[in-house]
This record gives structure tokens, sequence and C-alpha cells, in this order.
């Protein structure tokens, strides 16, 4: 999911298309998936909800490409997200189930269905067919040693800026916590809201803080981290969560952020009443589409020095263990991790593939072309990525982190206490 369950909800189109384009079965002993729906030259996809009838006919058309070339009809069948959490694993056990899924890649999702045995086990197929994705980002869909599915778009969490805005006020984008703090001053006194922000849905939240953590510790503090070597009451977490308290204390995020949900808090921004805005790179394709200015994108400032992109991976293809048609789903999946693929996705939805891309001769949003050109060095080795938090612990942690962050946000509990929850829940 759009690195969280609930933020895949927010941005739906991005991820869910790509999710989309993925359907397919593979088995280890033959089984269920497939069912009666359509014989054994048709593979049923389950998604996430697509947001409208264009969205679903955009991937029709591409998916036909693929059913031609292969003889493979897909059926690409539509679950609300709250819906999908509900009844996945059963589907997943039914005889009359689907043959691929789309779902997040993160230990509480698809390291969640490997452990029961929902998953085919693709190890073998990366290795046939060469598939080539980022290394990170195959790691996250690597549980126990075997790779269970397809990575899907890449996605990093950061902070916008207007640039004439800041330019009208004499600000460079900030680079550290000092900048931003002084940014925000500026900002408001000359009546804007320095900092778009919506948390009625909980889970944004939880980006403030992974941005403001990676940004801090750097990778390898994240994932000592997430690992549980180190802990959530450590000073930087403290620190961080500190920060979002004083920016709310001092007016810098708007009135009652966690009263307002995720659509107002972008259109605070697209409609020039908020300077800057932290959230994600799917973003990109709202701007695209609506603002009449120009943005910049950077990482999240750092208490000293330049921060680092927090980053996750979209919802991805999973095939069913159960499936009938292994050998239908591994050409669907290569198909779905082709450079070709890589390309109609950067194109037509304006989302990040986990593998390289060549964008010579795509119609790409300017913003978008350097979001791209950004993830593809840091990926390749060129620099470090944070963690977005949500996609890589358990649903259980992140209940608490959403809960903690709207608790500091409502001054209902302190910074430290909110620390101590989240150390806590890490050791559920």
């Amino acid at each position: 999911m759009r690195i969280s369950p609930k933020v895949l909800l927010g941005s739906a189109v991005c991820l869910l298309v790509t999710a989309c384009t993925g359907q397919t079965g593979a088995s280890d002993e033959g089984g269920g998936g497939g069912g009666d729906g359509g014989g054994a030259n048709t593979l049923r996809y389950l998604i996430e909800q697509l947001e409208d009838a264009d969205e679903l006919s955009r991937l029709e058309e591409h998916l036909a490409d693929f059913e031609e070339s292969s003889g493979i009809d897909v059926e690409v069948q539509q679950l609300d997200l709250d819906t999908m959490r509900t009844v996945l694993q059963t589907q997943l056990r039914s005889e009359d189930g689907p043959d691929v899924i789309n779902w997040g890649s993160g230990p509480g999702f698809g390291g969640a269905l490997a452990e029961a045995g929902l998953l085919y086990d693709l190890t073998a197929a990366y290795e046939e067919n060469g598939w080539e994705v980022y290394d990170f980002a195959k790691e996250r869909v690597t549980y126990d040693g075997k790779v269970y599915g397809i990575p899907g778009e890449m996605e990093t969490v950061g902070l916008y800026y207007n640039t004439q805005v800041l330019s009208d006020l004499g600000i460079e984008p900030p680079r550290t916590l000092d900048d931003l703090r002084a940014a925000c001053r500026t900002i408001s006194e000359a009546g804007l809201v320095p900092l778009a922000l919506g948390d009625q849905e909980g889970w944004p939240g939880g980006h403030l803080l992974s941005m403001a953590l990676s940004s801090s510790l750097g990778a390898d503090g994240m994932e000592a981290l997430l690992s549980g070597e180190g802990s959530w009451e450590s000073p930087e977490v403290v620190d961080a969560l500190t920060f979002w308290q004083e920016a709310n204390t001092n007016g810098w995020l708007g009135e009652s952020p966690v009263s307002v949900d995720y659509d107002t808090m972008t259109a605070q921004y697209i409609s020039g009443e908020a300077a800057m805005i932290p959230t994600g790179s799917w973003f990109v394709n709202d701007l695209a589409i609506a603002a009449d200015f120009e943005s910049g994108y950077v990482p999240f400032p750092a208490p000293d020095g330049e921060g680092v992109f927090a980053s996750g991976l979209g919802s991805g293809p999973f095939v069913a263990a159960n499936t009938d048609n292994p050998e239908g789903a591994i050409q669907l999946l290569d198909f779905l991790a082709s450079e070709e693929h890589g390309q109609w996705v950067v194109e037509n939805l304006q989302s990040i593939p986990a593998r390289p891309v060549d964008t010579e001769g795509l119609d790409v949003d300017p913003l978008l072309a350097e979001v791209l050109d950004q993830v593809s060095a840091l990926s390749e080795g060129g620099g470090e990525l944070g963690y977005n938090i949500d996609v890589l612990m358990p649903e259980a942690f992140n209940e608490a982190m959403f809960d903690g962050m709207q608790a500091v946000l409502t001054g209902q509990s302190t910074p430290a206490e909110v620390a101590a929850s989240l150390q806590a829940a890490s050791q559920q």
C-alpha cells in the first residue's frame, strides 16, 4: 500500500493502478485460485478499489497488450480497502479466490500472508526471468529468505514548497530544522500557513515521524530502530516528536490539524493558502493536475545538515499459493517487471517504478522527472534513503504511532510519553 494501508487509500490512483497491472497465480501443488472465473486461461486479480472508471479503462487497455501476447485473460476484481483487509486471508484460502492480489509489502501485510502460507514463492522465477528491481525494494518483498512479490511503485516522503512564495519572502529551501523554524516564522508573519497538515485519518502523523527520524538518524540509525536494536525512547525519537509539538503550538500547522483530513490538507497547499506541505512523492501527480504554481521537493530537514528522504513501497502484486495457473502468473509478472511496463507507469500513472527506467522521450511532468532522478540515484547507491515506518512495522505498532502522534498534536500526551508507548508496542 501506499506506505501504509491507510496512506494507500489517500493516494489510491498511483498505487492502486500499479496494483491493477498485475494479476495471475502460481501454486505449489495446485488448488483453488482461479476457481470458476473463466477457465485455465483466466487469471483473477484482486486489487483495492479504484477511484473512477477512467483508471480502470486505462488499466484494461494496458493489460490488453499482455492478454493478446499471452492468450491469458485477466479478470480484475476490486474491493474497498477496509473490506479487503477483513476478508483477504479468507479469500486466499478459498477455492474460488484470486490468483493474484495487490497488497502492501511490509511484514504486517505481505509478510503476514507469507507467514500464513498464503503466498507463492517467486524466488526461482526471479532467477529464471532476470527481473531487475532495486535491491532495497526486493528486500521489502523477501521474507525468511524467499521472494514473494514484485515491488510496487516506490514512494518517498519529504517536504514540498511553493517556489514563488519562498522566493518572494526571501527564503531558501530549508536544509536544517533551524532553517525550517525560521522559514515558518517568516511565512506565518506573511499571513500564510507555513506547513499544511491534516492528521484526521492518523496515518499522515506516521509520515511526520518517519521523515523527521530518517533525517535525524539516517539509514543505519533507522535500521537499528526498526530491527529492535535501538530504543523508541531514545532522545532522537523524543526530539522528533517534540518538533511537531512545537510546530503545532506555534500555529505553523494551521488550525486543529487533527480535525483536518488529508484531502483538505492537500487542497490547502494547492490553493496557495499554505507555503509548504510534508507528504509523499505520489503528490506530484496532484500538483501536475491542479496547481498553478511550481513546487520544489526536498528531504525533511535534519537537526544539523541536510536530511534524507524517508522511503517505502506502495502496493505490489503477490501470487496466491493455491492458484491453478502458476505458469500464467509468471508470464504476467514478467510483463509487470519489464522496463516497458515501468515506462507506462511513469507516463500514465505518474508513479515511480522500483526498477531503473529510461524516461527519454516520455511525456513526464518536470517535478516527477526530478523525483525519478533523485530516487534512481539514491537507489543505485548515490546517497541515503531513510524508511517509512508504517510499511515495516506491525499493525499494533502503527496504531500506537498514529494514536501517539495525534496525542502529541492535541496535547493529550507528551513526546516522552508517546516514545514510551512506541517502545512498549515494539516489544509486543
